[in-house]
This record gives C-alpha cells, structure tokens and sequence, in this order.
C-alpha cells in the first residue's frame, strides 16, 4: 500500500471509515465480512483481501487508488458517501411518489440553511 508502514496504512484507512460516517460494523455489513476483519485491517495486522478492495472503495466514497494511499487528484464534484450514500442508495428503491417527498425535505432543509449562513 503505496510504501507506507503497517501502522500509517491502518490508521489511512480507519480515516477513510470514519471521514465516511461508517461504524466498522456498518463497513463489515456492507462488505460482507466480520467486523473484526475491520478492526484488523485498521490496525495494520493484515492489508485488506484484494478481492474486497473494490466494494470498499465503493462503501467509502473512494477510488481503490485512493484506498491503497495513492493520492488522486479529484474533481471539485461533491458525490455523497458513507451513511449519506447508503441513505441515498435506499431511496433510490423507493416509489418515485415517496422520493419526491424526501426530495422536497431536503430542499427545504437546504434552503434554510442557505438563508441562515
């Protein structure tokens, strides 16, 4: 992983989790795995499976690039991830009618924000 010790590579990635807004339970699940495979990759004991890389990336809002500590120059595009994303993933499911109202809260939550800053 990009040269760095062990321990650098843990705590990267156990910042990449909580930046997400992911419990490692939450990150298990959504993996599939125990979560102590969670607390051993962010202890730097064992890297993570190869085969996981992708989904987690995926679960973390991030590129496997960014994930294995390479940098990645990003565009200036704000996508949600973590719990944001799962939520979003969620109502993706739901009926369109049931969406719309999510939609219209969120726009009104946002609007009030926007008058108070």
């Amino acid at each position: 992983m990009n040269g760095k010790t062990s321990e650098q590579r843990g705590k990267h990635l156990r910042g990449l989790r909580e930046a997400s807004g992911l419990s490692q339970r939450e990150l298990a699940q959504r993996l599939g795995v125990h979560h102590s495979n969670i607390g051993f990759w962010e202890s730097g004991a064992t890297p993570p499976r190869s085969d996981v890389l992708p989904a987690m990336a995926d679960a973390l809002g991030v590129r496997v690039e960014e994930l294995l500590g390479h940098e990645v120059k990003r565009k200036l595009i704000a996508a949600p991830s973590g719990r944001a994303r799962l939520a979003f993933d969620a109502i993706s499911k739901l009926p369109k009618r049931q969406q719309q109202k999510i939609v219209e809260v969120v726009e009104a939550m946002v609007a009030q924000h926007s008058k108070a800053a």
